[in-house]
């Protein structure tokens, strides 16, 4: 049934140990990013969009990316996606080097990627129905996501009845149908309103605590990028480049309460800084 498609899976990679040739278990959601550059050229001009990324992401990880506009976030997303080419360095999940666009990846776009034809079971069921999986898995995916996104009485509801939480609600459910060992997303919840946003976020948080599905996330909020995370990577322009990188010092299980601890002010305030300069 599709239920036994939650299992994770781990492959196996060569591991130079002290001199040695080891093997050590490499889980599929793992990201590694290693010397990354992206440079834009034509006959008249370079621009070095992002130099010497490094960055790891382990499996079930929850990261978010902040920065000025201009540093290379939604590159670097879409690179990891498969969907841009790096210039130098490379991006493996799971041990393998990402070449291209993969099914192990899901991705979240601010805007409502939903196919407007179709229902909203439809949806969810799009990316399942073409890798063939039967009828009675696909209907079994389809209810659990409409579970998980609380949206189960609107099963044969059409995006342009929908509101826009709801439709970025099943953007993500339709991701995570295809049993992504990632998910990518690129601000996701900057075109909703304050008080939709802070319940996207919410349902984020559980979606992914059920799941145990990575996330890696891009955003310009500071308050949202704290809520989420588990650890947040700081950006700079010029080119595009880690300044620093910060765990979250907060619960795992997390309420709109945690707002107002001093942990996470004290969070606040050093990002507003370190951004502002």
């Amino acid at each position: 049934m599709a239920m036994e498609a939650l299992k994770r899976e781990t492959i196996f990679e060569e591991q130079p140990a002290e001199g040695k040739t080891g093997v050590r278990a490499v889980p599929r959601g793992e990201i590694a990013i290693r010397g990354l550059q992206k440079v834009y050229e034509t006959k008249k001009s370079r621009f070095e969009a992002l130099r010497n990324i490094d960055l790891n992401i382990g499996t079930n990880e929850f990261v978010t990316i902040v920065g000025p506009s201009g540093c290379g976030k939604s590159t670097l997303l879409r690179i990891v996606a498969g969907l841009d080419e790096l210039t130098a360095g490379s991006v493996a999940l799971g041990g393998e080097e990402v070449i291209g666009p993969g099914a192990e990846r899901g991705m979240v776009f601010q805007g409502y990627t939903l196919f407007p034809w179709l229902t909203v079971r439809e949806n969810i069921e799009y990316g399942p129905k073409l890798k063939g999986i039967p009828t009675l898995e696909r209907r079994a995916l389809s209810n659990h996501f409409l579970k998980v996104i609380k949206l189960e009485p609107f099963a044969g509801a059409y995006p342009k009845q929908l509101s826009g939480g709801m439709k970025q609600r099943v953007a993500i459910a339709r991701a995570l149908a295809n049993r992504p060992k990632v998910l990518l997303m690129d601000e996701p919840f900057g075109a909703l309103d304050a008080q939709t946003k802070l319940e996207m976020q919410e349902m984020l948080l559980e979606v992914w605590e059920k799941e145990k599905t990575t996330v890696l996330f891009i955003t310009h909020d500071i308050d949202e990028a704290i809520f989420l995370s588990q650890r947040i990577v700081v950006m700079g322009a010029g080119p595009g480049r880690i300044l620093k990188t910060f765990e979250v010092p907060l619960p795992d299980k997390r309420s709109p309460e945690v707002r107002e601890l001093p942990e996470f002010l004290a969070l606040k305030r050093e990002l507003g800084q370190l951004l502002k300069h």
